[in-house]
C-alpha cells in the first residue's frame, strides 16, 4: 500500500499494517464524531508513526500513484472532523 502524508512524503507500507491502519481510521472516526479532540490526537499520531515506523519511505523521483492520503501532522481538529467522517480516509 502507498501511503501519501501529505507535506512529507510517500511511504510503501506492508500490506500486513495495512488492516492495523484502517482499524486506527476508523476508530479516529469515531473520536473525531464524538468530539473528542484528545483521543483523536491520540489515534492520529499512532497512525503517522505506524506509517513511518513500518513504511519504507520512497525517494522524490519515485512518484508513485497513492492508496492512501493523510492529512498533515498539523491538521486542525476542526479540519479533522470534516476529513475523518464515514468510511474515514481508507475506504473499507
Amino acid at each position: 500500500m502507498i501511503v501519501r502524508i501529505s507535506g512529507e512524503g510517500q511511504y510503501e507500507l506492508p500490506d500486513t499494517d495495512a488492516e492495523r491502519l484502517n482499524e486506527l481510521d476508523n476508530r479516529a472516526v469515531a473520536t473525531a464524531e464524538q468530539n473528542d479532540e484528545a483521543g483523536f490526537r491520540e489515534l492520529w499520531t499512532q497512525m503517522l508513526e505506524l506509517v513511518r515506523a513500518d513504511g519504507n519511505e520512497l525517494s522524490e523521483d519515485e512518484l508513485m500513484e497513492s492508496d492512501v492520503i493523510l492529512p498533515p501532522r498539523d491538521i486542525s481538529f476542526a479540519e479533522a472532523q470534516g476529513e475523518f467522517t464515514g468510511e474515514g480516509l481508507i475506504p473499507d
